[in-house]
């Protein structure tokens, strides 16, 4: 097996990823360059599908302060968001969002050259920055790509999957190996620095927003070399995402910023329902609104509602939300004059791997940033908008952090990797599986058992189906080709959900539970942790 030798490996290529390695590149010198592997094409993401916008408190925004936007994250969080967490990346938002600015990223303004902010649920102020009305992440991630691929210290692997996080004796990542799609080689490539920026998981549920990338790698790899994760159990269910049929798995994002310009969700008999489950009604927190139409759905037997755009002006609705018009129109619906289909879809995961504001993790050398990573930033609910600021804020921070550390490639190898490398020597047995159809099994379970709304019973029903199907999948670590790798960690990660889900007797935030009422206040997070065979639950 061939190898090579970088100062900086950064997995994933979405914005965190992105802005770390332009970060990085730019303030510390790095004798053994520094690499950027993406699984698919540089840039494709959930990031890229982003469309509400970022969060920006910033000194042009007069109606806004860091103390308000602190007090909305936390309430939004349901009792578990670290605040000295929220109010660090809180305070560096404007910074960072005046780098991006100066790094290329063209924000929304209006007729006199002024920055324009929208409103979404559970803010009190109109905060949230925006790109081409609705294509935020689309904007920030083609500036940031534009970077990267003139930066003559970045290099880039495309079409290459991590299989395994190389962890020696004393839990210090030295580097990782890499499985090429184009040449079906695997690579070793050792590194000072290892950043997982891989995203989330929302592939491991049967309806989604996120692309046919997100399949949990980044939180999987960590959790097998021994990394803390927490917080699993909380995965966020976007309550509008376009259904035109339940054939539909991926499904296109309606962002929740067209709620915020005055949309309203009706019924099956046209009916707005919202007043019935919260005061805020459309812009009451995501979690509170998806399981309000999730209500509404079951109760009338239907596979969605709809919302009702078309009360908005359609001149503002078109320029606001071009990208929505657009894909709702080649879909038959003007939605300046139709409702629009919805039903709630996997989104966005909470927890992650347990890291701190820089991105450290519990494996020295390993980092994390974005949403693979579990900073406390979220808590139980991610208040909309925050994701994108703490993929920049982080990366930002990581890049200062880095700028002190030793970043020499290691030159020793214990015999804890070398066992490692040697286990992909070895033969491939001769089973062949039909990947996209245990894909759509587990994703099945996932979604009829872990989904929205939760039980013990459910809970202990997905662990035994997935069990079954961890012990049909005859690969030790080397598979035979990304998808396998792909399904490997999205067991992996379903099972995370499924025990942290088991774990904590309550229902918080956007992990809902029949069996227990919604509860708050000040609580502890769930942890899971392979290497010392702990289960943790520190709930209070």
């Amino acid at each position: 097996m061939k190898y090579s030798e970088y100062s900086v490996v950064i997995v994933g290529s979405g914005i965190a990823g992105l802005y770390s390695a332009l970060k990085i590149s730019k303030q510390i010198e790095l004798p053994d360059g520094l690499l950027i592997i993406t699984k698919s094409n540089l840039g494709e993401s959930n990031s890229m599908y982003a469309q509400g916008g970022i969060v920006g408190v910033v000194h042009q925004n007069h109606d806004d302060n860091i103390d308000l936007h602190v007090s909305d994250t936390l309430k939004a969080g349901a009792g578990l968001c670290e605040e000295s967490v929220v109010r660090g990346i809180s305070e560096a938002s404007d910074v960072v969002i005046n780098d991006l600015i100066n790094s290329g990223v063209e924000f929304d303004r209006n007729k006199d050259g002024d920055l324009t902010f929208t409103l979404e649920a559970a803010h009190s102020v109109r905060r949230i920055l925006h790109f081409g009305g609705d294509a935020t992440g689309a904007g920030i991630t083609n500036a940031l790509k534009k970077q990267v691929m003139e930066n003559k210290n970045i290099n880039v692997q495309e079409n290459a999957i991590v299989t395994e996080l190389l962890i020696d004796s004393d839990n210090i990542c030295k580097g990782v190996i890499v499985y090429n799609e184009l040449t079906g080689e695997h690579e070793i490539i050792y590194t000072s620095a290892l950043v997982l920026a891989t995203g989330g998981v929302g592939q491991v549920y049967k309806y989604t927003t996120n692309p046919e990338c997100a399949t949990g790698d980044g939180i999987a790899l960590a959790y097998e070399a021994g990394a803390i994760v927490q917080d699993m159990e909380f995965i966020q269910f976007h309550p509008t995402a376009l259904a035109l049929s339940e054939n539909d798995k991926n499904r296109f994002l309606i962002s929740e910023a067209v709620r915020g310009e005055g949309a309203k969700l009706l019924n099956s008999k046209g009916v707005e329902f919202m007043s019935n489950y919260h005061d805020k009604r459309e812009l009451a927190p995501r979690d509170i609104v998806a399981r309000a139409i999730f209500s509404e759905m079951k109760n009338e037997h239907k596979s969605n509602v709809f919302l009702n755009a078309s009360i908005i002006d359609p001149t503002k609705l078109w320029q606001r939300f071009p990208t929505i018009s657009k894909r709702c129109k080649e879909n038959g619906i003007d939605i300046s004059k139709k409702p629009i289909p919805v039903a709630p879809a996997a989104h966005y995961t909470m927890g992650g791997i347990k890291a701190t504001i820089e991105g450290k993790t519990s494996i020295r050398g390993l980092y994390a940033i974005g949403e693979v990573a579990s900073t406390g930033l979220h808590g139980a609910n991610r208040l909309a908008s925050n994701s994108l600021l703490e993929c920049v804020v982080c990366a930002y921070l990581l890049a200062d952090y880095l700028s002190f550390a030793n970043l020499a490639v290691p030159q020793k190898i214990d015999e804890s990797i070398k066992s490692i490398i040697d286990k992909y020597s070895e033969p491939l047995g001769e089973e062949e599986y039909n990947i996209k159809l245990l894909k759509q099994n587990l994703k099945n379970i996932m979604w009829d058992n872990v989904g929205i709304i939760r039980s013990e019973n459910s809970l202990k029903k997905a662990k035994e189906e997935i069990l079954k199907l961890i012990a049909n999948f005859k690969r030790d670590r080397k598979c035979t080709n990304t998808g396998e790798y792909e399904y490997r960690n999205m067991l992996t990660v379903a099972l995370l959900i499924i025990n942290s889900a088991l774990n904590r007797k309550e229902s918080r935030g956007a992990h809902s539970r029949i069996d227990y009422k919604q509860t708050s206040g000040n609580v502890g997070h769930t942890e899971l942790f392979k290497k010392c065979e702990r289960k943790l639950v520190n709930v209070k």
